[in-house]
């Protein structure tokens, strides 16, 4: 009869317990806590005098409140968080002492009435996890304004630099400080939350290279507006602006990674508000779509038409500048019909996916008009073009957070959508006056711009003939929900 109920005991215990995942708290201590109370489960190992295991339950559940430390004293906790981080874990502790206390003192034939205790100390712990995945994702909004404002202060810089203004220098250098406190900060509390390995050290180096490239950044910068018509010093400043890129990109796809198995692992209606939207697009009706046609995107047609015109007559096949601008012409074309109701654009997913494109495009002509800004002769036409150029990677970063930004409901995906289609429209904007001052530049010094190619993506929506670049073909196909990205 004893070997029959501590099987029941036990089937019973692992059911509640579920799947091994949902035994994880924060990390590896998360999981060592459930490896430690699982044995409680069975009547045979709980003993007084099994002094050892009580001992390595005690010591895991101080490790997981040690860790509460970091979340409490982050300054960028909100106020309401911290206090129900501080409140679960005196409930713990409290929960622990009481389930500790009943096991010495009841007996062997009554341990039946430990199952009760085990279950408020493990849901006090998995209260205090989602409280604390919670206080992660409430930072979400501020830690991606971090992000963009770091990359538009590394772009800044290097206009500043060459500018030689070093009161504004010192002034954005404190800034781009804050930032990156703050980033290394959530980084520190995304190594916490993660539930794998690989997340917890990716967070780690990440942390660690953000404390390295930081001051080399500034550094950088510094030694640029020292010998400003330096060329090692100006390639310096290019390399560690692309690298501040490519950190701050890896940064916001390991965070999404995190918040999004936190969310799909933590059964809770607080931590799932914070998921991104599901991977099938949001069909949006043609009378909907008029309500995200503001008066933003009126006037984007204008814009767009006779840059349109005028590089139809000077196209040639040599000319990358001339087809990646009529590329992202098309795209944003397309993307301005789709507030109408038209075009081939039918779902916001196939919109986002376009502005995911149309901002890689942007990258891609960048680079071509950097190379191209190298042959212009020093000159006030010169600091003029390199005064756009320098703007560009601004406003594709700024397309890109909107894009990857993820919303709940079909009013926050109008708004979305309005801000995409803004973002779209200034990018373009600075891409026409961009290309326009190179055709300036080209037709005074005489300069030949077939030489320059990049070649076109074949990827995506550019794939395939230029003309119908901005068409996205079978855009719901192409590529994951941006919806999904954090």
């Amino acid at each position: 009869t004893e070997k029959k109920w501590n099987n029941e005991y036990t089937s019973k215990r692992r059911n509640s317990f579920g799947s091994e995942d949902e035994s994880l708290l924060i990390g590896n201590n998360y999981k060592q806590c459930g490896t430690k109370i699982s044995p409680f489960t069975d009547r045979d190992l709980m003993t007084p005098f099994n002094i050892e295991l009580i001992e390595e339950l005690i010591y895991a559940f101080e490790k997981l409140l040690e860790k509460t430390h970091d979340f409490t004293d982050s300054a960028y906790t909100s106020h309401e968080n911290r206090e129900h981080i501080l409140f679960l874990c005196d409930r713990c502790k409290l929960e622990l002492k009481k389930c500790l206390n009943i096991l010495y003192k009841t007996e062997r034939n009554t341990r039946h009435i430990m199952d009760e205790e085990i279950d408020r100390v493990i849901g006090t712990a998995k209260n205090l996890t989602q409280q604390l995945i919670l206080s992660v994702a409430d930072q979400t909004a501020d830690l991606y304004h971090s992000l963009k404002t770091s990359v538009e202060l590394v772009n800044n810089f290097h206009l500043l630099a060459l500018n030689e203004d070093p009161t504004s220098f010192q002034e954005w250098s404190n800034k781009f400080h804050d930032c990156c406190d703050h980033i290394i900060d959530v980084c520190k509390l995304l190594q916490h939350i993660a539930f794998t390995e690989s997340l917890q050290v990716q967070s780690k180096c990440l942390a660690i290279n953000l404390r390295i490239y930081g001051p080399q950044v500034i550094l950088a910068a510094k030694i640029l507006s020292r010998y400003p018509t330096s060329v090692p010093a100006n390639e310096n400043m290019d390399a560690f602006a692309e690298m501040w890129k490519w950190l701050i990109s890896e940064i916001t796809n390991v965070a999404q990674q995190i918040l999004d198995t936190t969310g799909e692992q933590c059964d809770n209606k607080s931590i799932k508000k914070y998921k991104p939207t599901a991977a099938r697009p949001l069909s949006v009706g043609q009378e909907e779509q008029g309500k995200v046609a503001t008066a933003e995107t009126k006037d984007m047609p204008a814009e767009i038409a006779p840059f349109n015109e005028k590089w139809n007559d000077e196209v040639n096949e040599n000319n990358d500048i001339i087809k990646r601008a009529k590329n992202m012409s098309a795209m944003a074309f397309a993307m301005y019909q789709f507030t109408k109701g038209n075009g081939t654009l039918r779902t916001t997913q196939d919109l986002f996916t376009q502005a995911e494109y149309f901002a890689e495009e942007a990258n891609r002509l960048y680079k071509v008009l950097r190379q191209f800004s190298y042959q212009v002769p020093a000159s006030q036409n010169k600091k003029d073009l390199l005064n756009i150029l320098d703007r560009v990677p601004t406003f594709v970063q700024t397309l890109q957070f909107t894009v990857k930004d993820h919303t709940v409901g079909k009013d926050a995906t109008f708004v979305k959508v309005d801000h995409v289609i803004r973002e779209t429209k200034n990018l373009m904007s600075v891409i026409n006056k961009v290309v326009s001052k190179c055709f300036e530049c080209a037709t005074k010094y005489k300069l030949d711009l077939s030489g320059l190619s990049g070649g076109l993506s074949s990827s995506g929506a550019l794939g395939g003939d230029d003309n119908n670049a901005g068409g996205m073909g079978d855009s719901k196909g192409t590529t994951s929900s941006s919806e999904g990205s954090m």
